[in-house]
């Protein structure tokens, strides 16, 4: 394992840059299968694959638990104008206290849950949040909302989280994305989550540009390359990586608030996906700890790690 230097341009080319979207909704149809399949395909040539393939069957209950479940009303006019002037996300959070919706999706994706197979600690994690109240759920995704792990209970958590990533992107997913407006550095547009990674993108008319990959709503918003996700800054920006790794994702350092994020390549490798390919990138996170850098962003599922 090695790195390369810590700072220094981003030696990709950037061109090809026709006229990029500001964001691009998530589609709660396919974002968790073709999670799930991204997912496999990483743990047939990692050292993670147990772990892999746990992830990759949750993604699968996070599709499978949505049938039947009626498409949520996106926010009227003038919350949305609201939103826009005091430059806040449209989807308020406290949406969920009141919404039935939430404790179905609960109990549908628990339930799928309990049916993979896990370790021991995970299934008991799981029957402790199964049993829980709605309170003490609200309470979890409180926590959760404010980019935070219990570390004595980080598993219960991550299952709540898997279900809020749901709720969530079915509401992004309903939106007028030409509404949309940015809200600050770091934060996702849509519902106000931390970025999990950002992806430098092969979409036509988008070839090269950069989204950040919200870790809530699934939601995608372009970010201009060369600035640091986590405080805007252009200065003493630079790129570390594991050689041998094909250049396919790399962590952006900034000197200015010593943060550090993930960077996915996307246009190198078109099934890259934000959540699959963090969780498979764990050698990154193990050797950035070696440096100065504190990973900044929201990225649950290495949380125990």
């Amino acid at each position: 394992m090695s790195r390369k230097s810590a700072v220094v341009p981003d030696p990709t080319a950037i061109g090809n840059i026709a006229s990029p979207p500001f964001a691009r909704l998530p589609d709660p149809a396919s974002l968790f299968s073709l999670r799930s399949k991204r997912l496999r395909q990483l743990a047939e040539t990692s050292n993670l694959a147990p772990y892999l393939n746990f992830v990759a069957e949750l993604s699968r209950a996070q599709n499978d638990i949505q049938t039947d479940l009626p498409l949520p009303e996106s926010p009227d006019a003038e919350t949305i104008a609201r939103a826009r002037e005091f430059e806040m996300p449209p989807l308020d959070r406290s949406v969920m206290e009141g919404d039935p919706a939430i404790g179905t999706l609960f109990d549908r994706l628990f339930a799928a849950a309990a049916t993979i197979e896990k370790p021991v600690a995970a299934a008991k994690a799981l029957a402790r949040v199964t049993a829980a109240d709605p309170a003490e759920r609200l309470a979890m995704a409180q926590t959760l909302f404010s980019n935070t792990l219990p570390g004595d209970a980080i598993a219960e958590h991550v299952f709540v989280w898997a279900g809020l990533q749901v709720y969530f992107a079915r509401l992004a997913s309903v939106l007028d994305v030409a509404a949309l407006a940015p809200v600050a550095d770091g934060v996702c547009p849509v519902c106000g989550g931390a970025p999990m990674s950002s992806m430098v993108v092969g979409w036509p008319g988008s070839h090269g540009a950069r989204f950040c990959a919200c870790s809530l709503c699934g939601t995608l918003w372009h970010y201009v390359r060369v600035k640091c996700v986590l405080c805007g800054s252009t200065k003493g920006i630079g790129y570390q990586e594991i050689d041998g790794q094909g250049g396919i994702i790399k962590a952006e350092t900034c000197d200015e608030c010593r943060g550090w994020s993930k960077i996915l390549y996307q246009d190198r490798e078109p099934a890259a996906d934000p959540v699959a390919d963090d969780v498979a990138s764990l050698s990154l996170d193990l050797l950035m700890r070696e440096g100065p850098y504190h990973r900044g962003g929201f990225s649950p599922l290495l949380a125990g790690f």
